[in-house]
């Protein structure tokens, strides 16, 4: 049977398959108890410092419905930015302090407002942080915004708006079922819009075609700089450019860097976080192989505002900048991994170069704003800052305070009463084929060392990224996984970020074989000092960790039991089922109709006679980045050679699940798989 009729059929059964979900059937009530547990944690999003540094703003989500609260900048005097709106009834997100300090713009669906199709209408509200008048619509929104950002004289507030929008933009979220002309037919568009301080019509500032994932404004207000390419945009972030334009609409953009056509190690290579020096002479950026839209690590680049050759200011470094911030003409804030850690450090910049003058500080813990990894709010002095911080041990709370060589203090106690039902959690390294590595332990709740325990590897996404401790939610992870008694290992083998680009691009072209045997090594590590039991090992991941749950059964039979998240089982049917193959090309060298053979050696349906592990399989069904099919295509050779399976499909999510009935429920299917063929207790 051809690929292209395999699929097909594939396709005809997902069109076919029931729309009623089904829950797991109730199992052992541990699973419940950490279920329930995880379910208790609130999130923190869009932590803000104002400008002048004097007060906070964050969003906290319960019982499923984000608001925006306001305190001071030690935590006190917590209140709602707006009193009136009745608390879970609606929700507010999104939040930028005014250049006055006093006033907040966010988004919300408070007010009443609907769409044309009487939906719910979101509107840019203007809260005044004292309380002394009534928040003020400032525009109501036909589609999705994100990303506000006000002008250096306060005068406008720009955003990035899918006017129209049926869907988040996001290359993760539920694909659009296909229909029409694919390709064409109801492309969404986001775009830099602007609306005034006094409120108006949104007016859209950038092309039409062409699709922005993110922006900046210049020191004086008068441009924009913007990372973009066609539509769509789900796929193409991987082929983006940076462009710079007058900050009017219908004014001609410029390219500034484009990543396809520059020589040098930028070439086919990804951007992200254009940010203007303080003169608006350069505009910073970082560069690298990467993977997904906010999952960012490389080295810093910088262009000159009037166009002319990227430099790398950071060649050979051994960490991955994943944020940054000019604090002067001269000095950048960075916010990057190393190792397993989080670490802000200062570097100061020349024409040519930017080195590392000084480590702030270093956390075995996962920082950033709460919507994005590693990201940091400051004053506007850049005197202050603030974060939301969590790891295993700790719950997620905002931390802010001085900029300094001391990691600034949690200032809330919104999760302050949880605590952990997982054991600690310990930083392992070892060495490989010359490479040093890093990875992250979690020990059984109730660590007895004089007993034997199993152990279940968890494989980070990506495929550039990296595992840094941060508290779990309900959903996908390892810690429920240590509080039912299993040693946890998390692996950061080469292709993560945190020792440098070369690092990240050491398994271009080799995926599941360099990184499988840096992380079979890791498996040995631990079991040299740890009570680990080798007959009882157990696999599992979610996106690439998904893949390697998948093709580490065809290349050794350590792993009794294996749960794949939202995997890839045939890379060259792959290439032509997902929505985003840009990606590839910068991680295999070339299309699948170029050199089909590196991706048919990565591939584990081609080795799937050697698969003899019971394996769980869970996807979303409307995955626009690893489609369906790919788990169907390996549960039915599992199936058809009698190795224990199971697939389990999910209505209406994407590569990430937003619904808290499917979240609960794939990891409980993945704790009961885990229980039933790799028990914690013999």
């Amino acid at each position: 049977m051809t690929c292209r009729l395999r699929t097909a059929i594939l396709l005809t059964l997902l069109a076919t398959a029931p729309a009623v979900f089904a829950e797991a059937p109730t199992v052992d009530p541990r699973i419940q108890d950490v279920l329930t547990q995880l379910g208790k944690v609130k999130s923190i999003r869009a932590v803000q410092l104002s400008p002048d540094g004097r007060q906070l703003a964050w969003v906290v989500e319960s019982n499923d419905k984000p608001s925006v609260q306001i305190a001071n900048a030690d935590g006190s005097h917590v209140r709602a930015a707006d009193p009136s709106a009745k608390s879970g009834s609606c929700s507010q997100d999104e939040i930028a302090w005014a250049r006055d300090s006093r006033h907040l713009a966010y988004i919300s669906d408070c007010h009443g407002a609907e769409r044309k199709d009487k939906t719910h209408a979101s509107q840019i509200v203007l809260a005044d942080a004292q309380g002394k008048t009534a928040p003020a619509v400032l525009t109501t929104l036909n589609g999705n915004a994100q990303a506000l950002s006000w002008s250096s004289d306060g005068s406008r507030l720009a955003f990035l708006y899918v006017e129209g929008a049926t869907r988040r933009a996001s290359a993760v979220s539920a694909a659009k079922p296909a229909s029409g002309e694919v390709g064409v037919d109801g492309l969404e568009v986001q775009r830099v819009a602007t609306v005034a301080a006094a409120g108006s019509v949104p007016q859209m500032l950038t092309p039409a075609a062409s699709y922005v994932y993110e922006f900046s404004w210049s020191p004086d207000g008068q441009r924009i700089v913007y990372v973009s390419a066609p539509a769509p945009g789900d796929n193409n972030w991987w082929i983006a450019k940076l462009y710079v334009q007058n900050a009017q609409a219908n004014a001609a953009p410029t390219v500034l860097v484009d990543p396809g056509s520059v020589s040098g190690d930028l070439h086919g290579l990804q951007i992200a976080l254009p940010r203007w020096s303080p003169d608006g002479s350069r505009i910073a950026f970082i560069g690298g192989l990467m993977s997904d839209q906010g999952s960012t690590g490389g080295d810093i680049y910088a262009v000159s505002a009037s166009g002319g050759s990227p430099i790398n200011l950071t060649p050979g470094i051994s960490v991955s900048p994943a944020w940054l911030s000019w604090n002067s003409s001269q000095l950048l804030l960075v916010s990057q991994v190393r190792g397993g850690d989080s670490e802000v450090a200062e570097y100061r910049v020349d024409a040519d170069k930017a080195t590392q003058e000084r480590v702030l500080f270093n956390l075995p813990a996962g920082i950033g704003d709460g919507s994005a990894s590693m990201a940091l709010s400051l004053s506007h002095d850049h005197q202050q800052m603030a974060f939301v911080q969590s790891s295993f041990a700790e719950a997620p709370e905002v931390h802010a305070g001085a900029v300094g060589t001391t990691a600034p203090k949690a200032v809330t106690t919104i999760n302050a009463a949880l605590k952990p039902a997982w054991g600690k959690a310990e930083s392992v390294e070892w060495n490989n084929q010359g490479r040093h590595v890093q990875g992250w332990l979690l020990y059984p709740a109730g660590y007895d060392a004089s007993k034997s325990y199993p152990m279940i590897v968890v494989v980070h996404g990506g495929p550039s990224a990296a595992t840094i401790p941060r508290w779990p939610s309900v959903g996908f992870g390892a810690a429920p996984l240590s509080a039912l008694g299993y040693f946890v290992l998390m692996p950061n083998p080469r292709g993560s970020f945190g020792q440098g680009e070369l690092f990240v691009q050491a398994n271009r072209k080799d995926f599941g074989y360099g990184d499988l045997r840096d992380t079979l090594a890791g498996v040995d590590a631990v079991e040299k000092k740890m009570p680990v039991d080798d007959k009882r090992l157990g696999l599992t991941g979610w996106s690439y960790g998904g893949f390697m749950s998948m093709f580490a059964p065809t290349q050794t039979q350590r792993f009794r039991a294996v749960v794949a998240g939202a995997g890839v089982s045939n890379w060259q049917s792959y290439y032509g089922e997902n929505l985003i193959d840009q990606w590839m090309i910068p991680f295999f060298g070339k299309s699948v109709y170029d050199d089909p053979a590196v991706y048919a050696k990565s591939s584990a349906i081609n080795y799937v006679k050697q698969i003899k592990t019971p394996m769980l399989i869970v996807v979303g069904d409307r995955d626009a980045e690893c489609p369906a099919p790919q788990s169907f295509e390996l549960w039915h050779a599992l199936r058809a050679q009698g190795v224990p399976t199971s697939l389990v499909v999910y209505p209406n999510e994407g590569h990430h699940f937003v619904d808290p009935v499917h979240q609960r429920d794939v990891l409980q299917r993945a704790l009961g798989w885990f229980e039933k063929y790799l028990p914690a207790s013999k």
